[in-house]
């Protein structure tokens, strides 16, 4: 086999010789251009594993001191403290005019048997009412809590932001 594809490659002229070898070289370059792609990606893949695997064995390592700080924060909670779905509703507009905010929309409710969660939309909101409704949502902790906060500067003002932020309260039923 060898030996006839070396025939056929002899018997041709110059330009078909260079035409072919550029061709097999392209070949060539296009699969290892592909295999350093997936090696990329195979080790990228790896690595995060081992960094998951690292946090996972150290939460298993610190579980008993995770659990009694549970249980020890569980037990200082007051139920009478805790809101359902429509006190942390009242409770953010509440929040939001004592700060000095116009009543955000307050949408995207979701509630999971012992957790309810809304999403705030501050828009144009001045810098002073902002950190004054942040810190009292802060001071409301561990009854109500910050899941997630994007702060955004508007256009065309240096003075207000756009803020969007996920609070959520763990209701205690007795």
């Amino acid at each position: 086999m060898i030996t006839t594809l070396r025939a056929f490659f002899l018997s041709r002229l110059l330009r078909e010789k260079l035409l072919l070898v550029s061709f097999a070289v392209l070949a060539a370059l296009m699969w290892f251009s592909s295999f350093g792609r997936r090696a990329g990606a195979f080790w990228q893949q790896q690595r995060a594993t081992n960094q998951s695997l690292i946090e996972q064995k150290l939460w298993l390592t610190n579980r008993t001191a995770i659990e009694s700080a549970e249980r020890k924060a569980a037990e200082n909670l007051v139920p009478e403290r805790t809101f359902n779905s429509t006190g942390l509703l009242a409770e953010m507009q509440r929040l939001a005019r004592d700060a000095g905010l116009k009543d955000p929309p307050i949408t995207d409710a979701r509630d999971e048997p012992g957790e309810h969660s809304y999403e705030v939309r501050l828009n144009k909101a001045e810098w002073l009412p902002l950190l004054k409704f942040y810190q009292s949502i802060q001071e409301q902790s561990p009854y109500i809590g910050i899941q997630q906060f994007q702060l955004q500067p508007d256009r065309g003002s240096t003075t207000t932001q756009t803020v969007v932020m996920r609070v959520s309260s763990v209701e205690i039923v007795k």
